[in-house]
């Protein structure tokens, strides 16, 4: 089972929030890792979030990730440690979130969805003036946002520092309470709903994103 959770571990802070999630929770299968990320609080600088839908990519073994024909570049950091962020650009305009898995060497990652904004509302608000609360972090291109990640943060590392990390909830998140599904906007034969149902998500959460088939397109989204 994905993670487990120290309770002397350090982070101990804000309501909800449990131990700070080390590097041992993420270096594990990314189908372990993926529905053990729902219901964690991701914390950026001044703002967190309580994550409410993910999705899993499983690199060079699955035709809808980036890293499915190996390293590049832009994807190299899926390669590397556990617990490293892998953000992209997307369409020309917006950033996407994933946080690596797995073992070093073979590229896997999570892509965060969406979520709750349960901390930093008020910086929250400034970077998303104009927008519903509910819609402020229900997509993986609002979460980056509202969240300030952008290019420069590809690469960092979530399980050391105290800018961005990842907390454990108090209390425990049911299985009864997890949804499975095809990947949103994955084309081919990444998005095959039988063979890939790698989207993650709580029931009944007003934040989790609506789904959408993938459109004809030269560009994956995801990891």
């Amino acid at each position: 089972m994905a993670g487990q959770h120290d309770p002397t571990a350090q982070g101990l802070t804000g309501p909800g929030r449990g131990p700070r999630l080390e590097r041992s929770f993420f270096a594990e299968d990314v189908l372990d890792v993926a529905p053990a990320l729902l219901g964690t609080f991701l914390t950026v600088g001044p703002v967190t979030v309580r994550l409410t839908e993910v999705e899993a990519y499983a690199g060079e073994s699955d035709p809808g990730s980036h890293a499915f024909r190996g390293p590049t570049p832009r994807t190299q950091v899926m390669f590397g440690r556990a617990g490293h962020l892998y953000v992209y650009f997307t369409y020309g305009m917006h950033w996407c979130a994933n946080v690596v898995t797995g073992t070093e060497g073979h590229a896997s990652a999570v892509l965060l969805r969406a979520g709750e904004v349960v901390g930093g509302e008020e910086v929250a608000a400034g970077r998303r003036a104009g927008i519903a609360r509910r819609d402020w972090t229900r997509g993986p291109a609002r979460l980056a946002t509202t969240l300030g990640l952008r290019g420069e943060d590809s690469g960092a590392d979530a399980c050391g520092g105290d800018r961005i990390a990842f907390h454990a909830p108090v209390d425990h998140v049911p299985a009864s309470r997890i949804r499975t599904g095809p990947r949103v906007g994955v084309s081919g034969a990444g998005g095959d709903a039988a063979a890939y149902p790698w989207r993650f998500w709580l029931a009944d959460e007003p934040s989790v994103s609506v789904y959408r088939a993938a459109k004809p397109r030269s560009r994956r989204r995801g990891a």
